[in-house]
């Protein structure tokens, strides 16, 4: 390895490896350079093989209050030790230092052989050992223990488990990372290492001053190197953006609207009756404060007459009593076409392109391809003539420009839509649901002065986020794996 290949720093490090005899501590080291550039630089001498580095963890202990006590007055058991030399009662101590403290140092006496409990005369009396003597001349293990610890000296793993479970003692684990050179290292060390000023990075004033003719860096174009993962956006919001650039290329005009919505605007409207499944508790998410929202009277009616007998759409309803309190409560929404429908009411006359991307809400079990909480894709064509072949198309050409060659419609049933078609892509060999569409109902349209026919749809986003991404499970989407998101590349 030629010194020139060498940063400023790398040869910061090596020399100071070559003081401490080829292997230090980076706490050693820190007496020297910061720690940022230690653990910078050594990476690089290792990438180059003049350097190898290893990690230890390793067991700090601190004092605790209780410890310093132990330190400054003695452990119980000592102090009580010196009490007994020609034995006493077990009361007096009681009276001199407290029962619970003499609890203690008994207990710990004994444990350590250093006394016996006698009975004289129907009293008890703690007597010393001969082991107890010897343990007067000189400082307890424990003791010892709690001066090394003080000053920041390693002790025997058993003592200090002793003094941890004394409550005298703490522990946390601390990395110790050690560096060395390597054969590699050595030779170069030895070679001599020269500290002198490098440009590194040509600026236009350096090149007009002509300091650069001192001496550039040499660089090793060989040299590893570590991936850079710049800041982007999340791989969801660039599919939704995705998602939205095409619908405006399209001709398309975005709208947005609320999460919470009345039963009336999310489920009457749309001429889903009242007692379909989706309305129970155990689907829909219901608001309890406030649990229902007012709706203007002449237009409850009006959706109330097209429920009940189909009112002057020419269909024949759903021949049941229409409640204005079920209407009237608050949920999350559990599409986005209440944006639609909302638009429709205040926008009647045709042509309109509009779409919405946001999330709903549902009572789902979660699994490898369901959420409670999902966006959706939801958009309609209002023109005269719009028909069928029409919906067809525009959805073709929209999987198309996300990506999708194989595409296929299937007839299916919506309360608001007829005729209806679900729409299915193939993914790792099956055929994966991705939304319904249709053609909106007179129900629907009627109320609300909407003459012309109305091309609608409801696309999910997160399972088409699934295939894009190569993921089996739609939950790995909104997981934190950091790895997983720098790596993935712009889509």
């Amino acid at each position: 390895m030629e010194e020139e290949k060498l940063s400023p720093m790398e040869k910061e490090v090596l020399l100071a490896l070559k003081e401490y005899g080829g292997r230090a501590t980076t706490e050693d080291m820190e007496k020297r350079m910061e720690l940022v550039k230690i653990m910078n630089a050594s990476s690089w001498l290792q990438s180059k093989g003049l350097v190898s580095m290893e990690e230890n963890l390793k067991k700090i202990y601190s004092l605790t209050p209780e410890g310093k006590k132990f330190l400054s007055e003695g452990f119980p058991e000592n102090k009580v030790l010196e009490e007994i030399k020609e034995g006493k009662r077990i009361e007096e101590l009681e009276k001199k230092f407290g029962k619970k403290e003499v609890s203690i140092a008994i207990g710990w006496i004994l444990r350590k052989q250093w006394g016996r409990i006698v009975k004289k005369d129907g009293e008890k009396y703690l007597e010393m050992t001969e082991k107890g003597k010897e343990a007067l001349k000189e400082k307890s293990e424990e003791e010892k223990a709690l001066e090394s610890i003080e000053e920041g000296k390693e002790v025997d793993e058993k003592i200090a488990k002793i003094l941890k479970k004394r409550g005298a003692i703490k522990e946390k684990e601390k990395i110790e990372r050690i560096i060395s050179l390597t054969k590699e290292g050595m030779k170069v060390v030895e070679k001599g290492i020269e500290m002198r000023e490098e440009i590194s990075q040509l600026t236009s004033s350096i090149i007009k001053s002509g300091k650069w003719k001192r001496g550039l860096r040499k660089y090793d174009i060989h040299a590893f190197a570590p991936p850079i993962h710049p800041g982007k956006l999340h791989p969801l919001t660039q599919i939704i953006q995705k998602v939205r650039n095409i619908f405006i290329e399209m001709g398309f005009e975005e709208i947005k609207g609320g999460y919470v919505e009345s039963c009336f605007w999310n489920m009457d409207t749309l001429f889903i009756p009242q007692d379909h499944p989706a309305r129970d508790l155990q689907d829909t998410f219901y608001c309890k404060n406030p649990k229902e929202v007012e709706i203007d009277d002449a237009l409850l009616k009006k959706i109330a007459q097209v429920h009940e007998n189909g009112g002057n759409t020419g269909s024949k309803g759903w021949g049941y009593h229409f409640s204005e309190k079920d209407a009237k409560k608050l949920i999350l929404r559990t599409h986005t076409t209440v944006n639609t429908i909302r638009f429709l009411a205040e926008h009647p006359e045709p042509p309109s392109k509009i779409f919405s991307i946001g999330k709903v809400f549902r009572r789902e079990n979660i699994d490898t391809t369901h959420l409670p909480e999902f966006y959706q894709i939801e958009g309609i064509i209002h023109e005269k003539n719009a028909n069928f072949c029409m919906l067809v198309g525009i959805l073709k050409e929209f999987y198309k420009r996300m990506g999708f060659e194989n595409i296929r419609f299937r007839p299916a049933y919506f309360p608001y839509t007829e005729p209806s078609m679900e729409v299915e892509v193939e993914w790792q060999g099956k055929w994966m649901e991705l939304g319904g569409s249709g053609i909106f109902r007179p129900e629907v349209t009627e109320p609300f002065g909407v003459k012309e026919p109305v091309l609608a749809w409801g696309l999910g986003l997160e399972r088409m986020a699934m295939m894009l991404l190569g993921l089996s499970d739609i939950r790995d989407l909104y997981f934190s794996d950091i790895q997983w998101l720098q790596e993935l590349p712009l889509i």
